[in-house]
């Protein structure tokens, strides 16, 4: 059984890590995104009025993120094995619900893994991934380029730059992050659950770091 959360900005690698710690550990891996695109296709209440803020190009309120991530915790899956929290808490009064949540409930939240990187590497990381026009396979110029510039390994179709890995947006996108979700990183080392995991590392360090601050 583990409960854990996993802090990082965008280009963290909070993807790759995060499919890594549910194999290793065998807990479902709740998004965020996957919860709202799931509670929108099946049109339930939260759904609709989730749906309702997005299709006015406003921001989903704190306590409707919060009620939809915490039904997804309720459910079966999650009471037999815990749960990996990626994108939710967003920001500190979330956090304060999830805690009050999670008391309710006589549980707690086992460790908080911050993955630590710096602006211009996450620059580096942000705006150097490449996507092919056809399959939708992902590359990147430094860490996973392709065997011939600009054509996909797959299918041989045109590697192309999206609109929102472009460097206006990732900084941004960073700034975002600073701006709203970074307070988490002094409210849970107050707590007392907050792991700093160097993000910059090789991914397999990175991973050794956090499977050690798990299992502490």
């Amino acid at each position: 059984m583990l409960r854990t959360i996993l802090l990082g900005p965008p280009g963290a690698g909070k993807g790759t890590q995060a499919d890594r710690i549910v194999e290793k550990y065998d807990v479902p891996h709740i998004s965020t995104g996957d919860i709202f695109r799931e509670n929108i296709k099946n049109g339930t209440e939260l759904g609709k009025k989730a749906q309702e803020y997005m299709n006015r190009g406003e921001l989903v309120p704190d306590d409707l993120v919060v009620e939809i991530a915490t039904d997804r915790l309720l459910k079966d899956d999650c009471r037999e094995k815990g749960f990996l929290l990626d994108g939710f808490p967003r920001t500190v009064y979330q956090a304060e619900k999830l805690d009050e949540f999670l008391a309710a409930h006589g549980h707690r939240l086992d460790k908080v893994i911050d993955l630590e990187v710096g602006e211009a590497e996450l620059m580096k990381r942000l705006t150097g991934r490449r996507v092919c026009k056809v399959c939708g396979a992902s590359y990147h110029i430094v860490n996973i380029p392709p065997a011939k510039e600009g054509v996909c390994d797959k299918c041989g179709g045109e590697l192309i730059q999206r609109a929102d890995d472009n460097e206006e947006t990732a900084k941004n996108r960073i700034d975002v992050y600073n701006r709203e979700t970074a307070p988490l990183v002094d409210y849970y080392e107050k707590a007392g659950v907050l792991a700093r995991i160097d993000g910059a590392a090789p991914l397999e360090e990175t991973f050794g770091s956090i499977t050690a601050a798990l299992e502490e």
